[in-house]
């Protein structure tokens, strides 16, 4: 059974969806960017029906200022208490006992930023956005990457020799490519830290998305994390397939002690 809750944060009121269910450990869906609770292309909506259907309640609730709460939309690093309330607000509806949390982009990072005060006992993050983009441009390891899968594509060289190549860009993104690797930022090193803490994670990445790349590159400690690698270029796992294998994980972590 699908429901709408509503709960306190900060003085506001944030709406939620509550997919009800028997089980004792639950799910709660974070949003990221500005995007509303049912998600890209309806894929939270769905994603919590499937979750549901297999006996773990779940929630998806649309942060201050966002959808149909009410506040100041203050982004993904103010959102620690929006999160914070939303995990109270699934245990208090369901009477959870273990509360596994999933987000993608910097909804992933808020979630490794904040988990901790809102008594969350373990992640899933989906292509976390660690790495800010350089500009218009996507940052430098998206480019190499990009670059090197169209050297190896006969298509990409007859574009070049006839001319179908914006060579404006293509000049952009060498000069991106010449500049030397930054040291880690301060969302690196924040997100880095946050995750020391030994809470139980799962990095979920499709392996040709900017994004997951861009992290890939820059993340480091690897043992602290399991990495799971969906060979896609839709950041949202919205091409064939990707729906399934998103919904396969999460129901893999949430089945585990």
């Amino acid at each position: 059974m699908r429901r709408l809750v509503t709960f306190s944060c900060a003085g506001e009121t944030l709406a939620g969806t509550l997919d009800e269910a028997p089980g004792t450990t639950g799910l709660l869906i974070v949003s990221g960017g500005n995007e509303l609770r049912i998600g890209a292309h309806r894929g939270q909506a769905l994603l919590a029906a499937a979750i549901a259907a297999a006996g773990y309640p779940v929630m998806r609730f649309d942060r201050r200022g966002i959808g149909d709460s009410t506040g100041c939309n203050e982004g993904f690093r103010a959102s620690g208490p929006d999160i914070a309330a939303a995990a109270a607000a699934l245990r208090e509806h369901t009477g959870i006992t273990r509360m596994v949390a999933f987000g993608n982009c910097d909804a992933a990072t808020a979630l490794a930023l904040f988990h901790e005060q809102a008594g969350i006992d373990r992640l899933v993050l989906a292509n976390p956005w660690i790495v800010e983009p350089s500009g218009d441009l996507p940052p430098p390891a998206a480019i190499r990457a990009t670059y090197a899968a169209r050297l190896s594509s006969p298509a990409q060289w007859r574009r070049l020799l006839t001319g179908g190549v914006n060579f404006r860009r293509l000049a952009q993104g060498l000069a991106t490519l010449a500049k030397r690797r930054p040291t880690q930022t301060e969302l690196v090193r924040s997100f880095t830290a946050a995750l020391t803490s030994g809470t139980p994670t799962d990095i979920l990445l499709a392996t040709r998305d900017h994004t997951a790349v861009a992290f890939l590159d820059a993340w480091h400690l690897r043992h602290l994390t399991a990495l799971h690698h969906r060979d896609s270029d839709s950041h949202s796992f919205a091409r064939p397939g990707d729906a399934d294998w998103l919904r396969d994980r999460l129901l893999d972590v949430l089945s585990r002690d």
